[in-house]
């Protein structure tokens, strides 16, 4: 694993572990970039961990939640009410509980009838919310991700062009089979986000993982190796089971 950007890898015995976990490490990145900026960004996948670290995270101590801007790594393309949204998931975990600014609260419109427009917008919503690196990117805080079965991450699909694309920030995903469209965002803000927590839970997700963490291979056949790239600081949060990917 040297060859990876820097990154911690975390193993604990059971999925509940990964969502405590995740949301101390969470909670303290947000307190250290409030300590030093006085503001904190904070981008949001959807999925059952993830929706379990939010509530934990809801009972954090000493967040100053009204310094905190919120943001989405992906939506789906259903209305912000539709219990598949994104958004919905994560108001209820997490924003309502804290009870957090509506104005600081940046939902993906991905229900939107014009939903390439919706992808340009967030692209600019970005670049005007969230301070750029030296690079010019927007440099969120942090960015919660997981990795699919079939090694995606974000709604970034193997074999889609999505995965190599760097302008704009955000793309819309089009519906492929059972799966809706979707909004994304693309790999510059993955690679320059300054903290990045990957959580990853169960056996069917070892396969992926070892692609990912292979010497040999694509991002474009498994899209989580983006996370390779990052430049800032990287921890992998898995259970036991998915931690075997490597023999």
């Amino acid at each position: 694993m040297m060859d990876i950007a820097p990154a911690t890898l975390v193993t604990l015995g059971s999925p509940s572990g990964v969502a405590r976990e995740a949301s101390e490490r969470i909670s303290e990145c947000l307190r250290r970039a409030i300590a030093a900026r006085g503001a904190a960004t904070l981008a949001l996948s959807g999925g059952t961990t993830p929706r379990h670290t939010y509530e934990l995270l809801a009972e954090a101590q000493d967040v100053v939640w009204s310094a905190v801007a919120l943001f989405w790594v992906d939506e789906r393309a259903v209305p912000p009410t539709d219990v598949r949204s994104n958004y919905l998931m994560a108001f209820s975990a997490l924003v309502a509980r804290v009870g957090l600014d509506s104005r600081r609260v940046w939902r993906m419109q991905a229900e939107s009838p014009d939903i390439d427009g919706a992808a340009v917008e967030y692209a600019r919503l970005l670049r005007s919310q969230v301070d750029a690196d030296d690079e010019g990117f927007p440099a969120i805080d942090v960015v919660v991700l997981g990795v699919g079965i079939d090694g995606h991450t974000a709604s970034l699909f193997p074999g889609e062009s999505t995965v190599e694309q760097r302008e704009p920030l955000v793309a819309s995903v089009a519906a492929s089979g059972v799966r809706e469209a979707r909004l994304t965002v693309t790999a510059p803000i993955i690679e320059h986000a300054r903290n990045v927590f990957v959580l990853v839970v169960g056996e069917e997700k070892r396969p992926a993982l070892a692609r990912v963490f292979s010497a040999q291979g694509s991002a474009r056949a498994t899209p989580a190796r983006i996370i390779r790239r990052c430049r800032g600081s990287v921890t992998w949060i898995l259970d036991e089971e998915a931690a075997r990917f490597n023999g």
